[in-house]
């Protein structure tokens, strides 16, 4: 039998203060206080901004990028394909590597290990010189090669994984295991938001305009906040409809009905949060507040018809289709300029294991004119200066054929020891090329820069201290980059 009381007695216990929630919730607050009384009034003026600024957020050092774009190629583009030339190879077509791979040490994927023998596959594509900078670029990428010199191409990036999963993990979230918070979330966490009407970090994913062979899953922990709050995760825009879901309000719910909603809610979240204590509430009660903004920002965000057609000849005609990779490249463009700290789009597609010849030329038709119209778009703006623009995937690709080779065909496996991506904008050396692969574009001979060399250039360039940036997560001070060596990549700063 439960007492006659019982109804106030469970009020009282929820109502009632822990010796845990004072000190969390006082703590901060007395600390402060003791502070400014020990400072004085001389703190208080002009620069205690930055002084609160800098004890409460230590990781921020002075940024060469506010914004950041990463158009992100699930699959593994060719880098033999793409950046790194290699015109001996073509002497040595269909050379059987077997007795040289077995010397190299590395273990192969299960589509390629069984193999009776892996012929040399030299790219069959053109390559030539570009910009006064001579970089070598495949006749796939034309539009590319007209701003070699505003892009700095990386030919010897390195990771440790040799499957999707893993390694795009490893490449969007610092580790190959699940739960790891991303590098836009990481950004979002550490520098905050610019326009309160819009997410800090949002996620576009491209469609491939042709039918492809293999088209490679990925999964939303690419974009995920892990152990941050909730908040900070990306906010992913649907291609199809409207941006969001649910972004008119129901019928027969007019603005201030919501708004008196909202706000009963967030009322019954603070007894919660007084009550419980657990952050998520708080994240909660944020979210909602966000979604009520976005229903007055996202519409004239999605509206490209107002874009000129100067802007359609830069992008390509296909950016007028929704969905379409020009389309998310001109919609990143909107975004940052409207203040969205890390925008990130997903083209999938480019996980060539055989018809690599017709997929990834179909892929770079797809990519590259937008790539190029961003670039010149956000320079003509003013905006590339402070933009950082990455362009890359996962891994590299096999100098050896999968399955049968022709002059025609081919395919290619898995590659981690070597692959190529470029970065523009923000504070990068324009026109150069770092890093350098061997003859068989096999493994990296000169300035290797692996996966948390570029996590931590990247938070370097836009402000943010990568040792110190950290979190907390069950007793270990958990942090983009990890445990393991990393070091900025210093020789691509411009």
């Amino acid at each position: 039998m439960l007492p006659p009381d019982w109804q106030n007695s469970i009020a009282t216990y929820n109502e009632a203060l822990t010796r845990r929630q004072f000190f969390r919730q006082s703590g901060t607050g007395l600390g402060v206080a003791a502070l400014g009384s020990l400072l004085g009034q001389s703190v208080l003026g002009a620069g205690a901004d930055t002084l609160a600024t800098a004890m409460r957020e230590p990781w921020k050092i002075a940024p060469k990028a506010k914004r950041a774009i990463y158009v992100s190629l699930i699959g593994a583009p060719s880098q033999l394909e793409l950046f790194d030339y290699k015109p001996d190879l073509r002497k040595r077509f269909k050379e059987d590597l077997k007795d040289w791979l077995a010397g190299q040490g590395e273990r192969l994927t299960g589509m390629t290990a069984k193999q009776e023998a892996f012929p040399l596959a030299p790219s069959m594509f053109n390559f030539a010189q570009h910009g006064q900078s001579g970089t070598w670029i495949s006749e796939l990428l034309p539009w590319t090669a007209k701003m070699a010199d505003d892009i700095c191409v990386i030919r010897s990036m390195k990771t440790d994984a040799i499957n999707h999963e893993p390694a795009n993990q490893l490449m969007y979230t610092g580790s190959m295991q699940n739960g790891k918070a991303s590098l836009g979330s990481w950004l979002a966490y550490g520098l905050g938001t610019v326009n309160q009407d819009l997410p800090a970090f949002v996620v576009l994913h491209a469609k491939h305009s042709s039918p492809l062979s293999n088209v490679q899953a990925i999964s939303a922990r690419l974009w995920g906040s892990g152990y941050l709050p909730g908040k900070h995760a990306g906010v992913s825009f649907r291609s199809q409809g409207d941006p969001v879901l649910y972004l008119n309000d129901a019928p027969g719910i007019p603005r201030e009905l919501r708004r008196k909603m909202l706000d009963g809610l967030e009322e019954l979240n603070l007894r919660s949060y007084a009550s419980i204590g657990d952050p998520e509430i708080q994240t909660r009660t944020q979210q909602f507040e966000m979604a009520f903004r976005m229903q007055a920002s996202i519409p004239e965000l999605a509206d490209l018809s107002q874009e000129p057609d100067s802007t359609y000849a830069l992008y390509g005609e296909e950016a007028r289709t929704r969905g379409s990779f020009a389309s998310s490249a001109l919609m990143a463009r909107r975004l940052v300029e409207r203040g969205v700290r890390f925008v990130q789009i997903f083209h999938r597609g480019w996980d060539q294991h055989g018809s690599l010849p017709r997929d990834i030329a179909s892929q770079c038709k797809d990519v590259d004119q937008a790539c190029y119209g961003l670039v010149q778009d956000l320079k003509q703006r003013g905006m590339l200066d402070d933009t950082l623009v990455i362009w890359g995937g996962e891994f590299g690709r096999t100098v050896y054929c999968q399955g049968t080779l022709t002059e025609k065909n081919y395919g290619r496996d898995h590659h981690p020891r070597c692959f190529s991506l470029w970065m523009a904008g923000g504070g990068i050396k324009g026109g150069m090329v770092y890093g350098e692969t061997d003859e068989m574009s096999y493994n990296v001979v000169r300035d290797p820069v692996h996966v948390r060399d570029l996590h931590a250039t990247i938070l370097h360039l836009m402000g943010i201290d990568h040792e110190r940036l950290s979190v907390r997560v069950q007793g270990l001070d958990a942090r983009l980059t990890g445990v393991l060596p990393s070091q900025i990549v210093k020789g691509i700063l411009a």
